[in-house]
């Protein structure tokens, strides 16, 4: 029986997900009004895309790759459309799609993911991360051997069971680094990483179910060390004869007056130090971990340091701001600078992004929507784990207040008895 289909193909500009005026190019493929969409993986400014035309405008090399990549796109995804019809096989917007990017065939295995995901996102994800995903490969080997005895298993086999099978794997096989074993939150992330491989494998239509549904990861939440008020202008007042010592000190201060990360710090040169709109000298710069957009107004403390370093090099180079060494030594350093200003905390760098975030902007009464920004995140949900200090804060607030109400009976009634 023959059946009729419409079928269209649309490119549009995803403006939702725009960052400095550019906005990635997405494909939207309609059969029979059901839509299915694929993120081209390109980027145009705003400005010079014609909705109509559903392409860029302007006669510019760049322009002209991108229409012609459309162009190219487009009579891909009809031959997809084509080769559906010729082969008899039902025609949807998700199996064009699926078709299109090459993994319509059934019976994908769990490997097969691994490497899909792997290979496509590859430069899109950090190298850190990609480490993270190597790691969980390794622990899904050896669990695949010790279990069901096989170097692969199908993704329609994956259940419930297996993955709780593979926790308790994790908390009872040995660890791939022999001198720090898993903790509860590494096997959680270890977890947290199948559940993205699974959703992926949902979204390429691999599987239909999701055996994540009724499993809950359970990370165990932990404080999050900074230095307090007073802490921190010890830190800020002990000079150390030691250079290396005094230079830990100086950057380790700086981060904790700019919130940026090691990474972050690291990287830093002259061209990211711009006047910002109020006529102040500001950091613009941009996350190594999320590459989020970061923009912060330099604090005098962290400006008197810049000026510190700034003195012996070549004002016209651009080169880094700080001498940073290694996050390795860095933290080695801080270790032993510690143990001299006599802090009793087992402070990493990254300590100094915490201490920004409580002790120099949430408990000054910065509100907790600059904190996200100037922090970088893109949730906020991701700044409320420091919410315990507005807590603090709140208690002192409500002290303040209840001593003032106290007073202020007590005037009441000294007046009535005069």
């Amino acid at each position: 029986m023959h059946v009729s289909n419409t079928f269209s193909i649309l490119f549009w500009l995803h403006t939702a997900k725009q960052k400095d005026n550019l906005a990635p190019i997405y494909a939207r493929i309609t059969v029979n009004g059901k839509r299915a969409e694929l993120s081209l993986k390109r980027t145009v400014s705003v400005t010079s895309w014609d909705s109509s035309k559903n392409r860029v405008t302007g006669r510019t090399e760049k322009a002209k790759s991108i229409n012609s990549f459309l162009d190219q796109t487009h009579a891909k995804l009809q031959d997809c459309y084509s080769q559906l019809q010729s082969e008899l096989k039902l025609i949807t917007a998700q199996s064009i799609k699926a078709r299109f990017l090459g993994v319509d065939e059934n019976h994908k295995t769990l490997l097969e993911l691994i490497k899909y995901h792997n290979t496509n996102m590859n430069g899109t994800i950090k190298q850190g991360t990609m480490k993270n995903y190597f790691s969980t490969e390794k622990y899904l080997k050896k669990f695949l051997l010790k279990k069901i005895k096989s170097n692969d298993i199908y993704l329609k086999h994956i259940s419930y069971s297996f993955i709780v099978d593979f926790e308790t794997f994790l908390r009872t096989a040995p660890s791939l680094n022999k001198h720090q074993p898993l903790s509860n939150n590494g096997i959680m992330k270890h977890l947290e990483r199948l559940k993205k491989l699974i959703n992926l494998a949902l979204k390429l239509e691999w599987i239909d179910k999701d055996p994540f549904a009724r499993y809950s990861l359970k990370f165990t939440k932990f404080d999050r060390v900074y230095l307090n008020k007073e802490e921190l202008e010890q830190l800020e007042d002990t000079f150390f004869k030691n250079t290396t010592h005094q230079k830990t000190k100086d950057i380790f201060v700086f981060a904790c007056y700019t919130g940026l990360s090691y990474a972050d710090i690291k990287t830093l040169t002259s061209s990211h130090i711009v006047r910002g709109i109020n006529g102040e000298y500001w950091i613009y710069t941009r996350r190594e971990k999320s590459n989020t957009s970061v923009k912060v107004p330099l604090l005098d403390k962290a400006m008197s340091i810049i000026k510190k370093y700034d003195e012996n090099q070549d004002s016209s180079s651009n080169q880094v701001l700080l001498p940073v060494c290694s996050n390795q030594k860095m933290n080695k350093y801080l270790k032993e600078v510690m143990q001299e200003c006599k802090i009793h905390k087992r402070i990493t760098f990254h300590a100094a992004r915490h201490t920004f975030a409580t002790t120099v902007t949430l408990s000054n009464g910065v509100p907790i929507e600059t904190v996200s920004k100037l922090l970088g995140h893109t949730k906020i949900t991701t700044t409320q784990i420091y919410s315990r200090v507005l807590e603090q804060k709140i208690g002192d607030d409500m002290f303040a207040l209840k001593t003032k109400l106290n007073t202020a009976v007590k005037d009441d009634i000294y007046n009535q008895n005069l």
